[in-house]
This record gives C-alpha cells, sequence and structure tokens, in this order.
C-alpha cells in the first residue's frame, strides 16, 4: 500500500528551526518527485517546496527561500524539509505528497497522493 506519512511538526518560537520527514512505505521515494505543502487556518493549500527525482532540482516559494531547505535521504527512503528562522505567518499543517510521475521534475499542481500532514505552530 503506497502511504507517505510525516512527522517533525510542533510548536516553536519565532525565529526556531524545526524539522519535518516525510517517510514514504510502498514504493521508492526517490525515483519520483516530491512536495512540501502548507494550509494554514482559512487560507487555500499553498505549495512550499519541492525536489525532483530526475536531477533533483529543487524549488521554493518566495516567503521561505534563504530559510527552507528540501532533501533526500534515500537510504531512509525519506524527505526532509529544514525550516529555520521560523516566523508566525509559517504557522499551518504540512503536507507532502507526489504525483508517482517517475524520473520527472516538480510539478505541484499534479500532485495527487497525499500524507495526513502534521501541523507547526510558530508563536511570536
Amino acid at each position: 500500500q503506497l502511504q507517505l506519512v510525516e512527522s517533525g511538526g510542533g510548536l516553536v518560537h519565532a525565529g526556531g528551526s524545526l524539522r519535518l520527514s516525510c517517510a514514504a512505505s510502498g514504493f521508492t521515494l526517490d525515483y519520483y518527485p516530491i512536495g512540501w505543502f502548507r494550509q494554514a487556518p482559512g487560507k487555500e493549500r499553498e505549495g512550499v517546496s519541492c525536489i525532483s527525482s530526475s536531477d533533483d532540482n529543487t524549488y521554493y516559494i518566495d516567503s521561505v527561500k534563504g530559510r527552507f531547505t528540501i532533501s533526500r535521504d534515500n537510504a531512509k527512503n525519506t524527505v526532509y524539509l529544514q525550516m529555520n528562522s521560523l516566523k508566525p505567518e509559517d504557522t499551518a499543517v504540512y503536507y507532502c505528497a507526489t504525483d508517482l510521475q517517475p524520473f520527472s521534475d516538480c510539478d505541484l499542481e499534479g500532485m495527487g497522493y497525499w500524507g495526513k500532514g502534521t501541523p507547526v505552530t510558530v508563536s511570536s
């Protein structure tokens, strides 16, 4: 059974750091692009970052550039999102997802396989 499981969320003060994990089961994660998304209360979900499978190109929305880093650990079948210098506006439920298109670049809008999310709260 294909599954993505997020972990690592929590409560942190502004300026702090968290590392989110996205662990895959039922498939080999490094064959596929993986995206991180977030949805804040009362707001639409937005794509935050993505790592391709073809050449590990990375993408970030402007609001997190220089603060967030996406990476893979293929041995652990896991993708990480390191989040530094967190701000209250980063508060959201964070999800990872894939489109299960092997050896392809990121296409955030095409991602339809989702984890259940992990909540991140940044206090001011």
